[in-house]
């Protein structure tokens, strides 16, 4: 994700800020530009962006503190583009719950950016029911029968089970699945990724080349799933996917793939925004990758660029963390078949190749 200013006085500000410390104006997001907006906060508690005049008001949801996406007022919408997108949010009052929507609709909302950086149609159920994207927030509170929320995708419709939100909840589940990486916005990507399988790649002409790489989605779901969770993964998994996970079916393959190159391409657009250079002392005398992160990553055209690009800096990322004592931010391998998988995913995004 890029790093936000406020256009005023020019302070970097976080992409969830709603006050400038610096000028004490009003902040939000517009979605329609991709920036912050600075605004004055009338008397009446309207709100003008103070370099055009242009009137706003904050998406409905920024009163529980969750959103701080704004609307210009010639648009009489209730909710931004991203909050506009829910059908079933947790019950507010239960304050932990309300604790874990805010920590799901951060991670939504940067999900958002994300296809908002690649121009990507972002159109509501609401709108059009078939083709449309719509998000379910449930706890297992909800269900019958002590039944269990299942996080997943179905024709469009993202539901997530609260308690990822929840840091020991998610931690729990992680090592209960030998997972090596588990976050909330890393759940919105993957099943982003089952969204657009359907948009991108279903009936289209890429679907021959889909199979070629992830291997035929015509397979049974249920039957994968049934032997996945009764034998795992193969042993030499490492070897053709980006994670254990990923072996269980072509559509998983995918989704975690895709995942990851959402974490890729953002990853460096931070990187970027800040100027960074890789450039490490033991490089003069070693083979050792290094690198200038000159180009945003959401608009290179060329994913040999993206590649280069990122390995030096998942070795930075991972030095700086155990420094601090803390686990590799970047605990994978991309091994040759996963580049090809990423490089496909890169070429169907961008109409390349």
């Amino acid at each position: 994700m890029q790093v936000f200013k406020c256009d005023h006085c020019s302070q970097p500000v976080y992409f969830d800020n709603t006050n400038c410390l610096k000028c004490q104006n009003k902040l939000g997001f517009d979605a329609a530009q991709i920036k912050m907006v600075s605004m004055h906060l009338h008397q009446d508690g309207s709100l003008t962006e103070s370099n055009t005049g242009k009137d706003y008001h904050y998406c409905s949801n920024q009163q529980y503190g969750v959103c701080n996406w704004v609307i210009p007022n010639d648009n009489p919408a209730k909710f931004c583009m991203a909050c506009s997108l829910n059908r079933i949010i947790p019950d507010l009052s239960k304050p932990e719950y309300l604790a874990r929507w805010k920590v799901i609709e951060l991670a939504k909302h940067r999900l958002i950016y994300a296809l908002l950086r690649w121009d990507f149609p972002i159109i509501s159920k609401n709108v059009d029911y078939e083709r449309g994207l719509a998000f379910n927030f449930k706890s297992d509170s909800d269900m019958p029968d002590g039944q269990r929320v299942m996080t997943g995708h179905a024709n469009g419709l993202i539901t997530m089970n609260i308690a990822e939100a929840d840091d020991v909840e998610r931690e729990m589940a992680r090592n209960s699945m030998d997972e090596v990486y588990r976050t909330v916005l890393g759940h919105f990507r993957h099943e982003i990724g089952h969204y657009y399988w359907e948009r991108l790649i279903d009936g289209t002409d890429n679907l021959p080349k889909f199979r070629a790489l992830y291997g035929d989605e015509r397979y049974s779901y249920q039957e994968a799933l049934n032997h996945y969770y009764k034998h795992g993964a193969p042993a030499d998994w490492n070897q053709n996917y980006i994670s254990a996970y990923a072996t269980m079916h072509p559509w998983e393959s995918w989704a975690e793939t895709w995942a990851h190159y959402m974490h890729m391409v953002d990853t460096l657009e931070t990187a970027y925004s800040y100027g960074l250079s890789i450039d490490p002392q033991i490089a003069r005398n070693l083979d050792v990758k290094t690198a200038v992160i000159d180009q945003n990553a959401y608009f290179c055209k060329d994913f040999e660029t993206i590649y280069q690009l990122w390995l030096p800096l998942t070795f930075t990322m991972n030095s700086l963390n155990r420094s601090m004592g803390a686990k590799d931010l970047y605990p994978f391998v991309i091994n040759t078949a996963v580049k090809e998988k990423l490089k496909f995913i890169h070429q169907v995004i961008h109409g390349v190749g």
